[in-house]
């Protein structure tokens, strides 16, 4: 089976630092796969290379085969590659309901009046209805988002980023700044996600790492360290040595 994403080289530089050096691996269909590794590590600057809003100084990506090194981010979501932020990109103040209208609205081309439109719209709404009954977020579609639950805006987060159908979601510390009740839920949504849906997710959260992954890799100084399954990262001296800066065992972590 082919590679679903490609990832050849990439190497990117900022003056005369080098952020990402020479970074390949691949990434199969449904594949569900975590890219850990200290703050600084090149981690988001790699993810920004996968989505578009920056171009490498080097190397390739490919995405069903094709070559997207220079496609725009728009050009990407509609071949579907999506991405879920660390940092939150919701509306405040508008409406759970709204907020996936507008991510919704956000995939097609043209102008439009946003609100007649999506408020009108069958599909659209019908669209939006299962996204939110997939992340158990339909009983608060009426609720104004800056009165949801930080975990909550966290699963919205998530719902969004589904809003185009992708068949590569990118998720960003999906689990940052929750509870371990909310991490757990997180953790089972991820894991829910259909088969179709292939996930590279940046996580320091390793319970969330262990519970979804079925590949890891680590990513120091820009460079890919090591990469192996759950139970070989549990095991691996590197991870222990760069990751957690520690000799202690992680098998009692998953």
């Amino acid at each position: 089976m082919a590679p679903l994403l490609e990832v050849k080289y990439i190497t990117v530089r900022f003056g005369g630092l080098a952020a990402v050096k020479d970074v390949s691996f691949g990434l199969e269909p449904g594949e569900r796969v975590a890219l850990i590794g200290p703050n600084g590590a090149g981690k988001t600057t790699l993810f920004n290379v996968l989505t578009g809003q920056l171009k490498p100084s080097a190397g390739s990506v490919y995405f069903k085969g094709q070559d997207i090194t220079h496609s725009s981010v728009f050009a990407r979501t509609h071949l579907g590659i999506a991405r879920s932020f660390q940092i939150t990109s919701l509306f405040p103040h508008q409406t759970v309901r709204v907020n996936v209208l507008i991510a919704l609205q956000g995939t097609q081309k043209g102008r439009y009046d946003l609100f007649r439109r999506l408020m009108g719209d069958k599909d659209m709404q019908a669209a939006a209805q299962g996204l939110l009954e997939s992340t158990e977020l339909w009983e608060l579609r009426e609720e104004v988002v800056s009165s949801l639950a930080y975990g909550q805006q966290r699963k919205l987060e998530i719902a969004l980023s589904l809003a185009s159908d992708p068949e590569l979601l990118l998720l960003d510390e999906p689990s940052c700044g929750l509870t371990a009740t909310e991490s757990a839920d997180i953790t089972s949504r991820i894991r829910d996600l259909g088969s179709k849906i292939t996930v590279l997710m940046i996580a320091h959260d390793m319970d969330l790492v262990f519970g979804v992954a079925e590949r890891v890799m680590l990513l120091h100084y820009g460079e890919i360290a090591c990469e192996g399954t759950c139970d070989e990262i549990r095991a691996n001296p590197i991870v222990r040595d760069i990751y957690l800066g520690t000799r202690k065992s992680l098998g009692s972590i998953g």
